[in-house]
């Protein structure tokens, strides 16, 4: 029975981590085409850096609207059924940022119209990552046991990195042995074109798997919660006595309810891990690897290479989260990445900086993604997961996703400017902001492993009733 049950929880955990693997396929997809979508779509209109940044961020302007409609879509419609939406976004956008012409313009002709097109279809894209980065986690934690829900949650974050690293692999196969040429006209199109094979896939498993006990309380259908928390756990026993719990907490009056009944700390805790998770720094490397790498002297099939040893990093170093998320706890291994990225991006700045290129800086850009992907990739997201109470938890996490996505956004589309106008003091930016993070944490943030989502409710109520 206990391996019956586990084996039922990652079965559905793995349905609801493909939501990350889209994550990451979607927001990396444009690592490999962004210099053929800048020759096609931008220098042929004349337009300069900042539009050139803006076009590779685009996708982000869609994440902070699915991240803001994410609590509104979840709490009305639930869990799943937001999931099988942020699907169906991710397929069409997949066909129509490869094929920005159908329907309205003629391929090799690029106008300004096309380019806002082109923009769109990321967009569409975008929207469905920003749902799925919001409700695909809380879907796993709320689904999960507190003994492995950490684990469980990072399984979330190892597929957004593992998506990360198909569609690097992915556009190298594309790459291998082309002409620039052919890249630049046909190429990128394949690329963006592939996610349509695990957008389907997704959407298709989506329908074998149960909404969440949590939201169907919350909605007031007990008898299928309970038989939800029944498969789960394996126990009536336990399903009774986590049902009671759930219970408990959602009986705040709602005439006395607001954002801030559990105190405005929460949230601003919260807030400051989704956003400093994007000001560290990863997705500069993420979004603009190939063209980093190309600055450090390899060729174009050479730096998308370099960008797949990226992605396998990030896979390694996340299957070492999974065992110590549990074991050394969140907070540790926050202060942990904090000083190791700073240390990592503040070298980079230095080698830039005494014109020293190649291998050296390439270890510390690697060090610093390996830092990255062990500790704030997947931890920021367990934490946003499970630190907020249930009553307010897809309001909050809207709101936090929706500020990281802002985050990103703001990152990804000033550093063309930014690398123009200071080149490694980019770098220094983001080190200095690792050096805040570190001790942002130490001093704010909670431990919350191996508690129930229903003990850290009551750890923010203690602390609202402290600060009263």
């Amino acid at each position: 029975m206990q391996n019956h049950k586990h084996s039922y929880i990652i079965s559905v955990a793995l349905v609801a981590s493909l939501g990350g693997l889209l994550f990451g396929y979607d927001t990396a997809v444009i690592a490999g085409a962004e210099q053929s979508v800048q020759l096609y779509l931008v220098d042929s209109l004349g337009l300069g850096s900042l539009v050139h940044g803006l076009t590779v961020s685009s996708a982000l302007v869609g994440c902070i609207i699915g991240a803001l409609f994410s609590g509104f879509l979840s709490n009305n419609i639930g869990r799943r059924n937001t999931l099988i939406i942020a699907a169906i976004l991710f397929a069409v956008s997949a066909v129509g940022s490869a094929y920005p012409e159908m329907f309205f313009f003629t391929a090799g002709e690029p106008t300004l119209s096309l380019l806002i097109t082109f923009n769109l279809y990321r967009i569409l894209g975008g929207i469905g990552v920003g749902l799925a980065s919001a409700i695909a986690p809380i879907y796993i934690s709320e689904m999960s046991p507190q003994h492995i829900r950490g684990r469980l949650v990072v399984l979330y974050n190892m597929a957004v990195v593992f998506g990360q690293t198909v569609v690097y692999i992915v556009n190298w196969l594309i790459a291998l042995d082309r002409p620039s040429a052919w890249i630049n006209e046909i190429g990128w199109r394949y690329m963006f074109a592939s996610e349509l094979i695990p957008a389907v896939l997704f959407f298709l498993l989506l329908f074998f798997i149960p909404e969440t006990p949590r939201y169907l309380a919350i909605k007031n259908d007990e008898t299928k919660a309970f038989k939800v928390l029944e498969k789960l756990h394996g126990s009536k026993q336990i399903a009774t006595k986590t049902l009671e719990d759930i219970k408990y907490t959602l009986r705040i009056q709602d005439e006395k309810f607001n954002i801030f009944y559990y105190g405005k700390k929460v949230l601003i805790v919260g807030i400051m891990i989704a956003v400093l998770q994007q000001f560290i720094g990863i997705n500069i490397i993420l979004y603009y690897a190939p063209r980093i790498f190309e600055s450090l002297g390899a060729g174009q099939s050479a730096s998308m290479l370099q960008t797949v040893l990226v992605g396998v990093i990030g896979v390694t170093v996340s299957l070492m989260a999974i065992r110590l998320v549990d074991r050394s706890g969140r907070k540790f291994l926050l202060l942990l990445g904090s000083a190791g990225c700073a240390i990592c991006l503040l070298a980079v700045a230095m080698l830039f900086f005494a014109g020293i290129y190649g291998i050296s800086t390439l270890i510390f850009i690697l060090g610093f993604v390996a830092i990255f992907q062990m500790t704030w990739g997947p931890v920021a997201w367990v934490m946003l997961s499970e630190m907020f109470p249930n009553k307010i938890r897809g309001q909050a996490i809207s709101i936090a996703l929706t500020l990281h996505w802002g985050a990103n956004l703001t990152a990804s589309s000033t550093f063309p400017p930014l690398n123009e106008a200071f080149g490694a003091g980019t770098f220094l930016i983001y080190g200095t902001i690792s050096v805040l993070a570190f001790f942002f944490i130490w001093k704010f943030v909670p431990e919350t492993k191996n508690k129930s989502l229903e003990e850290l409710e009551k750890i923010w109520l203690n602390e609202r009733s402290d600060s009263a």
